[in-house]
């Protein structure tokens, strides 16, 4: 059978007929604005040296506490400025490392570049490598981006009068817009901040932007690096962090939080054009929220009412009911004021389900600490990881339950080792929410990728191929290219070995320095 350019092969007329029903209801959903979205790349650095979702799964299904002392080399010029402040966190390694040459980015301007910046642009690549979509394809297309951001550290690393480089590095919007630039993307470049939900509102943001069709691939996710001092001490005069470092959400010894640091993205396509284009699916969005706390009891207080409402337009946007959700990645903070709160919405708005089906309820701040503007979008790949693998992971650090907390009698409980989730249990969706100090929630709903979805590149096994190319920009970096292409062809079933040259092929961008395998 011939096969067509994206590797599968040309439809017969009853795949053609199955198309033609999927685009009429793909349509009827976009009226209803309730289009399912794709999930179908994901990037990430997370602490505890996690930079792919086998690590990252590996970690929670352990529940490894992944936070740790700040490294010497972390302190900065500012090593003074440390001295009283807590000095546990999840921190990521060698944040200042940037080939900016790859970017086509000067030495100069990369040093009044934003580390978080930096490593948007990495892990932005990543994501669309991971999505085998070449971003120098995404040129022409309808590409947007939103990118959750809220710290300025680096700022604070300014000697002597400030350049222009130092001013394009790091304001807020840059962040967008550079990403935008360097990969030539031409729909929407938003940075937003709402604080610790930052990440989640630009997923939010991101799906409405392609139900309304204003693009047809989106990136979207968070970033957040702890560079300066000055941060933390605003946070410790909150009174929010744990004087332990430990996260001990709905623990009856919760007081606070840690910090952490990470980036997350994923690239988004409506549903029916991910299964068009043969793409593989990690889990499908069905609906989101946003909304604000309003005049709750104090300016930085959460609201119950407003997180009730929050998670039931989720339900309604996805077209599902509580009795539908089997897993909700809480915001969980560990704190003495917002653990309480969110349990009770939780209750409220998902529990005395008909049925009697369990909801499990965790947080990734257990593990990883309170990622702020990547909170998010970290608790988000976790979820994606627990739809794939069909698991819950522990929550960590929980013994005993808060005693402002009542589950009784409400299905809901708070997982103490790997548990497996069956797809014959009564909520097969999940949620994850992610609150916001100035007030500003969001509530995000995901289902597991239908079998078929998930082995849509079966067709690139019809293709033809007698061996791939490697490229990179210099020679060290394609012979680095190859030793990881060499590990991962090793243990490599010889079936996928088509789909796999197939994708390295033409997944990936071409760069000038070559080799032909």
């Amino acid at each position: 059978m011939e096969p067509n350019s994206n590797g599968s092969p040309r439809p017969t007329p009853l795949t053609r007929a199955l198309e033609t029903i999927r685009n009429l209801r793909a349509q009827l959903d976009a009226q209803t604005g309730r289009a399912p979205l794709a999930v179908v790349g994901v990037g990430l650095r997370l602490p505890g040296g996690i930079t792919d979702v086998d690590t990252y799964w590996d970690a929670l299904a352990a529940g490894r506490d992944l936070v740790r002392p700040m490294p010497e080399a972390r302190k900065g010029p500012f090593a003074a400025g440390w001295e009283g402040l807590p000095l546990r966190g999840g921190f990521l390694d060698e944040v200042l490392d940037f080939d900016a040459a790859f970017f086509g980015i000067s030495p100069r301007e990369a040093r009044g570049l934003d580390p978080q910046h930096r490593l948007l642009l990495e892990v932005a690549w990543e994501a669309l490598e991971n999505a085998a979509l070449p971003a120098d394809g995404l040129t022409e297309a309808r590409t947007g981006l939103y990118v959750g951001i809220t710290g300025q550290d680096y700022r604070d690393w300014q000697d002597g009068e400030p350049d222009a480089y130092w001013a394009t590095g790091n304001g807020h919007c840059f962040a967008a817009g550079r990403l935008a630039y360097t990969m030539g993307l031409t729909g929407p470049a938003v940075a937003i901040d709402t604080a610790c939900s930052s990440s989640l509102v630009a997923v939010h943001l991101a799906s409405q932007a392609l139900r309304r069709g204003e693009c047809d691939v989106a990136l979207a996710g968070g970033v957040n690096l702890i560079l300066s001092p000055r941060s933390t001490r605003l946070v410790v005069q909150t009174r929010s962090l744990a004087p332990d470092g430990l996260c001990k959400s709905f623990d009856a010894r919760a007081n606070g939080f840690t910090r952490g640091e990470g980036c997350g993205v994923v690239v988004l396509k409506r549903l029916d054009q991910a299964v068009r284009d043969c793409d593989r699916i990690h889990a499908v969005i069905h609906g989101s929220a946003v909304n604000s706390d309003g005049r709750s009891s104090g300016f930085t207080a959460p609201n119950v009412l407003a997180q009730i409402s929050l998670v039931e337009a989720a339900l309604a946007d996805a077209g599902l009911t509580a009795a539908d959700i089997g897993l909700v990645e809480a915001h969980g903070t560990g704190t003495a004021l917002g653990d309480p709160i969110e349990m009770e919405a939780l209750v409220r708005a998902l529990g005395h389900r008909n049925g009697g089906a369990r909801l499990r309820v965790g947080s990734v701040k257990t593990n990883i600490g309170h990622l702020e503007a990547a909170a998010g979008i970290a608790g988000l790949l976790k979820v994606i990881l627990c739809l794939r693998r069909r698991a819950v992971p522990p929550l960590v650090h929980f013994t005993t339950l808060n005693p402002r907390i009542d589950l009784d009698d409400t299905g809901i409980t708070l997982p103490q080792d790997l548990q497996p989730w069956a797809p014959t249990d009564g909520g097969r969706y999940a949620g994850v929410s992610s609150f916001g100090m100035s007030g500003t929630n969001a509530h995000i709903i995901l289902g597991a990728a239908e079998e078929q979805r998930e082995s849509a590149m079966a067709g690139t096994a019809d293709v033809p191929v007698s061996g791939f190319e490697l490229s990179a920009k210099t020679p060290s970096a394609l012979r680095a290219l190859a030793a990881r292409f060499g590990e991962r062809l090793a243990a490599l079933d010889p079936a996928s070995y088509p789909a796999f040259a197939y994708t390295a092929t033409y997944g990936r961008d071409r760069h000038p320095v070559r080799a032909q395998v």
